[in-house]
Parts: structure tokens; sequence; C-alpha cells
């Protein structure tokens, strides 16, 4: 990617409406571009990144056993009015409309009516069983007041799985694997040292769900958190009995705000006794399939990964995540150095490296600014300097110092740590 064919620019400065760090830090650095409140375009860089958490995502969910598929966002309300969520008063976020023959329909703000509804054409025997399905797609939830840039939003991508087994030991097993899915994807995101399994409300279905709570003075939830053990508990549960009840002790719990990145839910039969999803089992018998539901927020997590990972020259992106494993770029417009970088732009590509190739006619200072703020993990440069020393320059986004590479080791000079 050449910076001068992008069209996009990085800002000095951030909207006064925006608050959070990080909506002002993706804003700012061309990642996104707010379209209205709750409603923000992924702008190249933004999808870049966008793109390989989704990926991480998807690798994890394959591991597992999902398989993906694409529902509709679009929504008839007959699944919905038989789960009883169609009314406003049940879920409170719909966004509906009316086609031109006057049916109503809604815009999908979850899947587990639909998705249930489906499986009924290809669930009928304990052979069919057990499925694990996913998605990535775009909701829509009404929240009454869409906060901290692209944390909280009114239209945004979730991946969401739901399993449906024969039994509940069947299901309970899967959940653990999920649970162990879920902890690997926020290690390889960077956010293993500070996201934690947090016990929530499990509804009528079980004694728990589990969230994965990232502690974050930006997000919008309370958990007491037990570093320790690596655990926590949600506000709403919060109470000396689940304290005694996850063998944990009070003077060890600490106060803290986090931000919920991903949940798992075991849903029971609910769905499959409202929507008639039945099997026979080997016995003859006729039983309802047992659910769960998964979600995990890509953009969410993206936000969150910009809120914690950043300084005051911009974002700090994992390496596994960023836009480009490198940011070239190239100072002034002499003939020598333009063919340099341009030899060396060719030569990282044809190493299997993704760069963002910094070509315009911009000062030194607006470049290396933009390359902190755009946070990818190495910055090189190519100017007249550097090639009076046949070298490169290497600078890693986390370290404050410089060095030298000679031209002719620079791609052997990745491969070190």
């Amino acid at each position: 990617m050449k910076l001068s064919q992008v069209f996009t620019k990085t800002h000095k400065e951030a909207p006064k409406d925006e608050t959070a760090v990080s909506a002002q830090l993706l804003l700012r650095g061309g990642f996104i571009y707010k379209q209205m409140a709750g409603a923000y375009v992924m702008l190249p860089l933004g999808l870049r990144v966008l793109n390989k958490i989704i990926g991480i995502i998807r690798e994890e969910m394959e591991a597992a056993g999902g398989v993906e598929l694409a529902m509709t966002a679009l929504q008839p309300k007959e699944p919905w009015l038989a789960s009883g969520r169609w009314d406003d008063k049940v879920i409170d976020v719909w966004f509906k409309a009316k086609l031109q023959n006057g049916t109503e329909i809604g815009f999908g703000n979850t899947h587990e009516e639909p998705l249930t509804a489906l499986m009924r054409e290809y669930v009928s025997s304990y052979r069919d069983l057990p499925r694990y399905i996913y998605q990535f797609q775009t909701k829509f939830r009404n929240e009454l007041r869409a906060k901290s840039g692209i944390m909280r939003t009114r239209e945004f991508i979730m991946k969401d799985l739901y399993s449906f087994s024969r039994t509940q030991a069947e299901h309970d097993k899967f959940y653990e694997r999920m649970q162990a899915a879920y902890t690997k994807i926020f290690e390889r995101l960077g956010l293993g040292d500070h996201t934690y399994v947090t016990f929530a409300s499990g509804g009528s279905f079980a004694k728990f769900s589990h969230e994965f709570q990232t502690v974050t003075a930006a997000g919008e939830d309370t958990i007491y958190l037990d570093k320790a053990k690596k655990i926590a508990i949600n506000e709403e549960v919060y109470t000396d009995e689940v304290v005694k009840d996850l063998g944990l002790k009070k003077d060890n719990l600490q106060k803290v705000a986090a931000a919920e990145v991903g949940n798992i839910f075991t849903l029971g039969t609910k769905y499959s006794d409202a929507l008639d999803l039945k099997f026979t089992d080997e016995d003859g018998s006729v039983k309802p399939v047992v659910m769960g539901s998964y979600g995990l927020g890509p953009a969410r997590t993206m936000g969150v990964i910009a809120e914690l990972m950043h300084d005051d020259n911009g974002i700090m992106w994992p390496a596994a995540i960023a836009p480009a494993d490198i940011h070239l770029v190239r100072l002034g417009d002499d003939a020598a150095v333009i063919k340099a970088a341009d030899k060396l732009y060719a030569d990282l590509q044809a190493a299997g490296k993704e760069v963002i190739y910094d070509d315009r006619d911009e000062s030194a200072g607006a470049k290396f600014a933009d390359a902190d703020l755009i946070g990818c993990p190495l910055r090189l440069t190519v100017s007249a300097r550097t090639l009076k020393d046949k070298a490169v320059e290497f600078k890693r986004r986390s370290a404050v110092s410089t060095e030298m590479v000679p031209m002719t080791t620079v791609i052997a000079h990745l491969a070190k740590p």
C-alpha cells in the first residue's frame, strides 16, 4: 500500500465529541470515519486491522469444530414471535421496518431464532448432531446511547456461534472447548494479560454464563477481579454467596472498570422448544436439541486494543493485527533515494512482508508523526543520509532508539527478534 494512492488522511486533532482515547486515535489515524452517531465506516487501514482480527477468530472457531455460514440481516418476525422476543418490551433495541406490502420485518440484533428455525431443515436424527455453526455478520441494535467510538455502536459486526447438542453433557464439553478457544483468541490478539473470564448471570439455563472482560478505564462494566486466579465476577451477580461459591476471598478482589469483548451462554432448550427443533435419539425417543450461544465483537475488540495499546504519539498495534508489518518512509525526492526506496518496497513484498510505503511529498516530521500514529510495529527509513552509509534506518514502534542496517542485509535482519 502506497500512501500516495490512499484517499484517506491523518488528522492532528480528534473531533471534540469523541471522548474515548481509542475513538480519537482511530479517527485521527484514518482507520475509521464517523458516518453518524453509532455508525462508523471502516476505512482501508481500519479494514486491514479488522480483517486480521476476524481471521484470528475464524481460525480458532474452525479449530474448535465450527462451520461458517452467513445469515440474513433482514428478519421475518415469525421465529421471534414463537420465542416471545419480537415484542419491544422484551428486546428494547429492535430496528424494525415494513415492506411495500405492509409485512413487518426486523434487522437482526442476534440470530438464535432464525438459525434454530433453519436447523429444522437439517436436524432430525441423533446422527445429525452435534453441530457448531458460526458467522461474521452485521447486527443492528437501537442503543439508547452509542458511545466510545466503535466500542458501542448501533451497527456492528459480530461473530456469533451457536452449538446444537444431543445432551447437556455433550453441550458442557463443547462449552469448555469454546472457553479455551476464546482465551486463545485474546492471547493471540495481545489482550491475554488484560482479559479475564468473568462470571455473570446464566439466566434460567445455568448458574453462570461467562464473559470475557478486558480491564480498561473506558469500559462500561464493573467487575470484581482476582488477578492471581485470573477470574472475575460481574457486579450484577456479585454477592457473598457467589464469592464463596467460586472459592474466592473478598479481600483478594479488586473493583475495576472493564469492557466486555466476548461472552458464552448456555441456552438449554428454550429456543429448540419454542421453534420445535427436535431429533430422534438412538432409542427412538424424540428430544429437544440443547443449545449454546457464543458471541465476540471484532470491531469492539479493535477499539479496546487501541484503548489499551497506545502512547502519546499514537497506536501501538500488536504485530498479529497491525495494518502492515512495516511502515517504509522515503525522505526526499532525490532520484537515488526514490530508486532505493522503491526497490526496498518491492524486495520487502517479495519476502512476504506487508508494507505501508510513505512515498508522499511531505516533511520528515509529518511522515514520522504519521508512522507513530498509524502504529505499525517497525518503521524503516530511506534517505540521502542513510544511502551515504548504504544503509536503512530501523526503528521499532515500541523503542526510542534507532539503528542503521546495511541495505544488503535488511531482509535477513527482519528475522531477528
